[in-house]
């Protein structure tokens, strides 16, 4: 079987294991070399259940080494630096939260939390030579192999630095690969008419590690609305972590209460009934979304 033949086959699984409604989506999957990204072989996999395992302290996660770039057309983890825990993402997870983008031609896109660019490509594939995509990364070393693997994109730039201070621009649709105890004003600012954002809140089981939900936020003539996407286990975004909003969030999140958001507010007012994770500038909340609450 060739690697083009073990790509199809890849895309094909992820359009029904993440239950992917675009066909470009899947078709971008199936275009992408992930190899390109991963850098040369030998490369460690793991799958993510027995890396959420490990990382909850319950077992040590057990990579496999494999010189076939084949095997890395399976939904499993490839570790891309092991003395900092960071590794490429699981594929069908990602896959879900770009298909929750509803990515069209001609978009422009964000992508916080890049990496070395492999689902920036996917997302870059389903914008179309129309569209763009502006990646960001805070790990340098990352950051030098996203540029080298996405250069032969025309349509993607990576910048180098803090998501949480950088300003995207005008955006059709936000992917947030990192958690957060909330979507800070400035990406909601920046999201236009019918925009997009896909984002994890979180509460913190380590220093590093938060579980949630991942959730998804659109710019409606009625406001901005709320809906659930998956849950989640993912990295922390340090930088967008608010002390006061980690206890409402952890509440949240064990209760399952997190599951009734159904809008942002941006109106300042008191904490009441409706507000699930309340703050001065953005509300997170369980009444219907409003346009006198969404500036």
């Amino acid at each position: 079987m060739t690697i083009d033949d073990c790509r199809r086959i890849y895309a094909e699984e992820l359009r029904f294991t993440a239950n992917i409604r675009s066909p470009a989506l899947v078709e971008a999957f199936a275009r992408v070399p992930r190899e390109k990204f991963l850098g040369s072989g030998p490369w460690e996999i793991t799958s993510a259940d027995d890396r959420r395992s490990s990382a909850l302290g319950a077992m040590q996660a057990p990579n496999r080494q494999t010189e076939d770039p084949r095997d890395l057309y399976r939904d499993v983890l490839v570790v891309l630096d092991k003395t900092g825990d960071i590794n490429n993402g699981q594929p069908s997870a990602l896959a879900r939260w770009i298909d929750a983008l509803d990515l069209k031609p001609g978009d422009r896109a964000y992508h916080l939390g890049c990496g070395v660019g492999y689902y920036t490509a996917i997302m870059a594939e389903a914008v179309g030579a129309s569209g763009s995509v502006a990646g960001i990364e805070i790990h340098p070393d990352l950051v030098k192999r996203a540029k080298q693997n996405l250069s032969c994109y025309p349509n993607v730039t990576v910048h180098a630095g803090d998501g949480g201070a950088f300003d995207p621009g005008a955006c059709d649709a936000m992917l947030i690969n990192a958690g957060v105890t909330h979507p800070i004003p400035l990406w909601l600012d920046r999201l236009r008419d019918g925009g997009r954002i896909v984002v994890p809140l979180t509460m913190a089981i380590t220093r590093t590690l938060g579980i949630g939900m991942m959730t998804k936020i659109v710019r409606e003539p009625r406001g901005l609305s709320v809906q659930m996407v998956t849950s989640v286990a993912i990295y922390s975004c340090r930088n967008v972590r608010e002390a006061q909003r980690e206890p409402l969030l952890k509440s949240a999140v064990t209760s399952g209460v997190l599951m009734n958001l159904k809008s942002v507010r941006r109106d300042a007012h008191e904490r009441v009934d409706t507000c699930v994770i309340h703050g001065h500038d953005v509300c997170l909340s369980s009444g219907e979304p409003s346009s006198r609450c969404s500036p």
